[in-house]
């Protein structure tokens, strides 16, 4: 059945929707979404939890009485059922995520963990040898503070933060790096170093070992479920080859109507 769309000023016709979602480059993020509706379609929320989701969107849309509602409905060409699955998408989706690896939290996180502890840290980084082992020397005898020296010498912007950077996760630092402040002790400064075009001097601040809390388990049950989902994309066909499936199903149906 065709049909037609309005955004904007311009009219699209659902003939024209299939060759936009290919010029757009947006045949990938359908594939996900289809994968997800596919994966959570048996999970269900409780009247309860659907009236809390309805009065968040009602708030987030400014929808304050059943008129206003049902014309949102219209305008969206949506019916009751496909608006409750799409207010409780996300929370369907949580859901799915904690029956799913809610019983392997434990041990990913301790397998993840050297890579989610943070760290807070000083960094001082000259382009010459010569200079960076001058500056170390100085910090050792207490003629300057190591910030002092970042905010004058360092060649980085950690110099407008007084040489400290973070705190951030050891896994999202350069693997040396993370290295050498794995092995450190608070306060501990280290002699130059080569770090990329750059001789670094590096001092641990703080180190905050991660804890499995409510916030670490959100994000490794999403960490989990996004790898789940990139599996299953590329179990698919690739995105192109989807594509030429869907174009030629289109091209078929439109042959056999002129017919």
């Amino acid at each position: 059945m065709a049909y037609e769309i309005e955004i904007a000023d311009r009219t699209i016709a659902s003939e024209e929707l299939i060759t936009l979602l290919a010029q757009y480059n947006m045949v990938p993020q359908l594939l996900r979404e289809i994968i997800i509706d596919r994966a959570i379609a048996q999970i269900t929320c409780t009247r309860e939890e659907i009236a809390t989701a309805s009065q968040q969107f009602f708030k987030q849309h400014q929808i304050s009485n059943p008129t206003e509602h049902e014309a949102w409905l219209k305008h969206y060409n949506l019916n009751h059922n496909q608006f409750q699955a799409l207010i409780t998408r996300k929370l369907r989706i949580e859901k799915f995520q904690q029956a799913t690896w809610g019983n392997k939290l434990e041990s990913y996180f301790l397998h993840r963990k050297p890579h989610l502890d943070r760290v807070i840290y000083s960094l001082i980084r000259t382009p010459e040898f010569g200079i960076a082992n001058e500056l170390y020397f100085r910090i050792l005898a207490g003629e300057q503070t190591f910030a002092e020296v970042a905010r004058e010498y360092s060649a980085g912007p950690e110099a407008d933060k007084s040489g400290i950077v973070g705190p951030v996760d050891l896994g999202s630092l350069h693997p040396g790096l993370a290295k050498q402040l794995q092995v450190s002790q608070p306060r501990q400064i280290w002699r130059p170093m080569p770090f990329g075009e750059f001789f670094v001097i590096l001092r641990l601040e703080k180190f905050l070992p991660a804890q499995l809390d409510k916030f670490m388990q959100q994000r490794l049950l999403k960490e989990l479920f996004e790898g789940w989902l990139q599996e299953q994309i590329h179990q698919l066909s690739d995105a192109d080859k989807a594509w030429m499936i869907v174009t030629r199903k289109h091209s078929q149906e439109k042959s056999t109507n002129a017919a």
